[in-house]
């Protein structure tokens, strides 16, 4: 059973080509709230799944989780301790759970490997939905620990965009934002665009695609699928240098002008892919190509 099938990752899952190997349940919000722990629990007794994958949650960018952090903290802690524990009280044995980069300390040595959870201060402009997000991790290593015949696992991504994104200035993540700014900057005819921070800040971004293909991945190795595992694609880029790539895929050809006034989160946030190299997989897109087809889906559902 997917959690969050429609959600940006949960629709990429459903849309991988291997997908229709399993009967993926997919319940809506409207069919199951996971926010109330008794209908979660009478939903999973009900149809029992083999597997339980949490996609689920309420995601946004930077400025979304400064101006929400009590939602985004609420919402996600509802919905993460809901369902591990609903799962295990109706004897669901395996479980994958998506966490999230921001679970990291704000300052740990980069790459960031697994065993630095909870070893230092998280980053303030998102804590709230790291915290959550720990504590569902968490929650997971516990049950586990109690009986070891729940398996129930942590995918760590790093950050991701792609198809069904958020293209929404106040709400979306960086490359989606980007897009969308600069497509706004040409059709106004704009010279210029404002980046927040002075852009030497890094991130690591994944196309959806790639996510989803390593959960397919898990569902057929899940045996050996570490309890903690990142998933990311090795390789940060600066905040100017994803302007820079987008401004390229979509034409814009004005100027960047930097907000040093404004929030930029973590500075560096690069996560360690030694343990997914060992296990296997690794993903098949890069950043342009990852950008090219983003922005297509940009244009055809948003634009045409």
């Amino acid at each position: 059973m997917l959690l969050g099938g429609n959600g940006m990752v949960g629709r990429n899952i459903l849309d991988h080509p291997l997908a229709g190997r399993w009967d993926f349940l997919y319940p809506t919000s409207q069919e199951l709230n996971l926010s109330d722990f008794d209908r979660t629990l009478k939903y999973l007794s009900k149809v029992k799944p083999d597997y339980v994958i949490n996609a689920a949650g309420l995601v946004g960018g930077i400025k979304a989780n400064i101006n929400h952090p009590v939602d985004f903290l609420i919402n996600n802690l509802d919905i993460g301790r809901n369902l591990v524990l609903a799962s295990r009280q109706a004897g669901i044995k395996k479980l994958i759970n998506l966490g999230a980069s921001c679970m990291y300390p704000r300052n740990a040595e980069n790459p960031l490997m697994e065993d630095m959870l909870l070893q230092g201060a998280l980053e303030p402009t998102n804590e709230g939905y790291a915290l959550a997000k720990i504590m569902t991790a968490r929650l997971c290593q516990y049950v586990s620990s109690e009986d070891s015949d729940y398996q129930y696992k942590t995918m760590i991504p790093c950050n991701i965009y792609g198809r069904f994104d958020k293209f929404d200035i106040d709400k979306s993540h960086l490359v989606p934002a980007i897009i969308q700014k600069l497509h706004y900057a040409i059709d106004n005819k704009s010279s210029s665009v404002e980046i927040w921070g002075d852009g030497e800040a890094r991130r690591e971004f994944m196309y959806a695609d790639d996510l989803a293909d390593a959960v397919i991945y898990s569902l057929m190795n899940f045996e050996t699928m570490p309890v903690l595992l990142n998933i990311g694609v090795g390789k940060d880029y600066s905040i100017n240098e994803y302007y820079a790539i987008v401004a390229k895929v979509v034409g814009f050809n004005g100027n960047f002008v930097h907000n040093c006034e404004k929030p930029v989160g973590m500075l560096k946030k690069l996560i360690s892919i030694k343990k997914q190299q060992v296990w296997g997989w690794k993903p098949k897109t890069c950043l342009k190509q990852g950008i090219d087809k983003t922005y297509n889906y940009y244009l055809k559902e948003f634009i045409d």
